[in-house]
C-alpha cells in the first residue's frame, strides 16, 4: 500500500501573517531588514509559505500598498463624514495616543517611501493631497488649510516620537489646538 503525499498549500492566514510581519519589520527596522527570510521568521511561517503568496519583496510591497489604500479610503470617508468637519478630524487624529488602525500601515508605507520606492512615495503623496483637498474644501483658503495641515503634521511627528523624547507635552493641549483650528477656519 502506498501513501499519497499531500501537497501543503499555505492558508490565507499565512498571507495575512506574512504581510503583517512585513509591515512590522518595516516600521521597526526599515526596508533593508524586511527580507523574505526575516518576514518568514517574524510571521512564524516557512519561507516557502511567504513565497507562495508573495513571489518577491516587491509583491510584498504591492500588497502593503493595497492594504494602505483600503485603510486610507476608509479614513478619508470618516474624515469627510465627521460632523465636526475634516479640519478638526485631521488634527484630532494626528495625535496618536494608541495604535490607531491606519497608523501602523501608514508608517510601514512611509518607510518604503523613505527608501525611495516610487509606488510608496506616490501613495504617501496621494493621501496627503486627499487630506489637503478635504481641508481646503472646508475652509476655502489655501493658506489657512496649510496652517491646519501643518498643525496636524507637527502633532503626528511629535506623538510618533518615543515617549522618552516627546514627554507627552502636547497630549493635554490637543483641545486647545482644536480651538485654534476653529479660529483659523473663521479667517
Amino acid at each position: 500500500m502506498t501513501t499519497l503525499r499531500r501537497r501543503h498549500v499555505p492558508t490565507p492566514k499565512a498571507r495575512e501573517k506574512a504581510l503583517s510581519a512585513y509591515a512590522e519589520i518595516l516600521r521597526e527596522e526599515g526596508e533593508r531588514a524586511a527580507t523574505i527570510d526575516a518576514v518568514a521568521a517574524r510571521a512564524g511561517v516557512s519561507k516557502g509559505g511567504v513565497l507562495y503568496h508573495f513571489a518577491t519583496k516587491e509583491a510584498l510591497g504591492e500588497a502593503l500598498l493595497e492594504w494602505f489604500d483600503d485603510v486610507a479610503t476608509k479614513g478619508l470617508e470618516e474624515m469627510a463624514a465627521d460632523p465636526e468637519g475634516p479640519a478638526r478630524h485631521y488634527v484630532r487624529t494626528s495625535w496618536i495616543t494608541s495604535e490607531q488602525d491606519d497608523d501602523p500601515v501608514y508608517r510601514a508605507v512611509l518607510r518604503l517611501a523613505q527608501a525611495s520606492w516610487q509606488p510608496a512615495i506616490d501613495a504617501i503623496e496621494g493621501i496627503h493631497q486627499a487630506w489637503g483637498t478635504l481641508v481646503r474644501e472646508e475652509v476655502g483658503d489655501d493658506s489657512v488649510a496649510d496652517a491646519i495641515l501643518l498643525i496636524g503634521e507637527g502633532l503626528y511627528y511629535h506623538s510618533a516620537m518615543p515617549s522618552t523624547w516627546s514627554g507627552g507635552s502636547f497630549d493635554h493641549s490637543v483641545e486647545d489646538l482644536l480651538a485654534v483650528v476653529d479660529r483659523l477656519k473663521e479667517l
